[in-house]
C-alpha cells in the first residue's frame, strides 16, 4: 500500500511530510473549534445560530483564502506561501483564546479559516509539482487522510483539557495550543525547496498586474475547466455538508438511537475517513482521476439510500457509519490531484484554490435544500435526494473533465 513511499526522492519525502503535517494542523486547530462549541455558547451566551454564524463565516473565509493564496502561490512560490498561511491560521487559532465577546471571537475564527483555506490550496500544489507523476495520486491521497490524524489529535487534546481544567479555562488552553502549529514553517523553511515547475513558469506572471493571476482561471482558453471543476467542488463538498449537518438530526429524532453521543461512533467516522483517503489514493493511480471519483460518487449515493430507507438497529447504524464516511472521504481526497493536473504552472494554484473553495461556499446550499424538503417530507428522504443531486453532480462533472492519469505537470501561464 505504501511502496511508492520507498521509491520516491528525498526532496518528495520532505515535501511530504511537510503538507501532510500542515494539513493534519490544519485539521486539528479547525476540529478544535467544533468540539468547544458547547463551551463558548456558555461563554458568551451564544445562541445556536451564533455558533452557526462562527462556522458560517470561517467557511466563507477559508473559501476565500483559498482562491487569494493560491493566486499568491503561483506569483511569489508554492513555499513561501504556505509557511505564511501556516503561520497565519496558527497566529488567529492563537489570538482566539483571548476573545472577550462574540463578535471578537467571530473576526478572529473568521481570519482563521482565510489561512485555514489558503494552506490547502498551496500544500496542494506544491505536492503536485514535487511528487513524480505515478505516484502523485497516491502521495496526495495520502496527504488529505492527515486530516484524519488532525481530526483524532482535537479529540485527544479537547478529552484531556476539558477532563483536567474548569469548561471556561479548558477551551482557551486547547486554542492557546493552537499557536504550536507555527513551528512548522522552521521545517518547511529548512527543508522545502521550491518546486521546478513554479520556477520553470514564473517568467511567464513576471510583470504582468495581480489581478491578471487572480482572474487568469477565467480566460477563454481555461474557463470551461474552471467551470466543471467549481461543479465537481460543489457536489463533493455539497453531498458532504448535506450528510453531516443533518445526519445526527435524523438519527435522533426520526430513528431515536443515541449512537451519536458516544466515543464509539466518532472513531468509526474518523478512522472511516482515513480508510477512504487512503483507498482512493490508490485507486488514482491504477483507474485513474475519473473512474475514481465517479466510483465513489455512485457509492456514496447507494450507501446514503441503504442508511437511510433500511430498517437498521442501532448496532447496524453504526457499522454502516464506516462505508458512509469511507466513500465520502475518498471524493474530496481526489480532487487534490485532478485540479492540479488541469492547470499550467502560472495558474495552477488560482485554480485548485477557487476550483475546490468554491465548492465549500456553494455547498451551504444543500443542508438549506434538507431543511425546505423536510417541511413537506420525511427528513431522512430529503436528506437521501439531496445528497444524490450531490453525487450526482460529482458524477456529471468528472465525466466532463479529462483524465489526467500520468500527466506531467505544464510549466507556462
Amino acid at each position: 500500500m505504501f511502496s511508492w513511499y520507498r521509491q520516491v526522492t528525498a526532496k518528495e519525502r520532505k515535501t511530504f511530510w511537510a503538507c501532510f503535517s500542515g494539513w493534519a494542523l490544519d485539521a486539528l486547530d479547525v476540529q478544535m473549534f467544533s468540539l468547544a462549541i458547547p463551551a463558548l455558547i456558555a461563554a458568551f451566551s451564544l445562541s445556536k445560530a451564533d455558533a452557526g454564524m462562527i462556522s458560517g463565516a470561517t467557511l466563507v473565509a477559508s473559501a476565500i483564502g483559498g482562491w487569494f493564496a493560491g493566486a499568491l502561490s503561483d506569483r511569489y512560490g508554492r513555499v513561501k506561501t504556505l509557511q505564511i498561511t501556516i503561520i497565519w491560521f496558527s497566529f488567529f487559532t492563537f489570538l482566539s483564546a483571548f476573545a472577550q465577546s462574540y463578535p471578537q471571537l467571530l473576526v478572529l475564527k473568521a481570519l482563521q479559516g482565510f489561512g485555514f483555506g489558503g494552506e490547502w490550496a498551496a500544500g496542494a500544489v506544491l505536492m503536485a509539482e514535487t511528487i513524480r507523476a505515478e505516484h502523485r495520486g497516491r502521495a496526495m491521497g495520502t496527504v488529505q487522510s492527515a486530516w484524519a490524524v488532525g481530526w483524532g489529535g482535537a479529540v485527544l487534546l479537547f478529552s484531556v483539557l476539558f477532563t483536567m481544567l474548569p469548561q471556561e479555562m479548558a477551551w482557551r488552553v486547547m486554542f492557546v495550543i493552537g499557536l504550536l502549529p507555527a513551528l512548522l514553517v522552521v521545517y518547511v523553511r529548512r527543508s522545502v525547496p521550491e518546486t521546478d515547475a513554479f520556477l520553470a513558469g514564473r517568467k511567464a506572471v513576471a510583470g504582468k498586474p495581480a489581478a491578471s493571476t487572480l482572474l487568469g482561471i477565467f480566460r477563454p482558453d481555461v474557463l470551461r475547466l474552471t467551470l466543471i471543476g467549481s461543479l465537481l467542488g460543489v457536489g463533493a463538498h455539497g453531498g458532504y455538508y448535506a450528510l453531516m449537518t443533518w445526519l445526527p438530526t435524523y438519527l435522533k429524532t426520526e430513528k431515536h438511537l443515541s449512537v451519536l453521543s458516544t466515543g464509539g461512533y466518532l472513531a468509526v467516522i474518523i478512522i472511516a475517513f482515513w480508510c477512504g483517503c487512503i483507498a482512493s489514493a490508490q485507486l488514482l493511480d491504477r483507474i485513474g482521476r475519473r473512474r475514481t471519483v465517479a466510483s465513489f460518487a455512485l457509492c456514496c449515493v447507494a450507501t446514503v439510500l441503504c442508511y437511510i430507507f433500511l430498517p437498521l438497529t442501532d448496532t447496524q447504524m453504526l457499522i454502516c457509519g464506516f462505508p458512509l464516511g469511507f466513500f465520502a472521504a475518498g471524493i474530496p481526497a481526489s480532487l487534490g490531484a485532478l485540479f492540479n493536473e488541469l492547470y499550467p504552472s502560472g495558474i495552477r494554484g488560482t485554480g485548485v484554490g477557487f476550483c475546490y473553495n468554491f465548492g465549500r461556499v456553494a455547498s451551504a446550499g444543500f443542508p438549506v435544500l434538507v431543511g425546505h424538503m423536510s417541511d413537506s417530507m420525511p427528513l431522512g428522504q430529503a436528506i437521501g435526494i439531496d445528497a444524490a443531486i450531490a453525487y450526482s453532480l460529482v458524477v456529471i462533472a468528472v465525466l466532463m473533465l479529462p483524465e489526467t492519469k500520468g500527466r506531467q505537470m505544464e510549466t507556462g501561464a
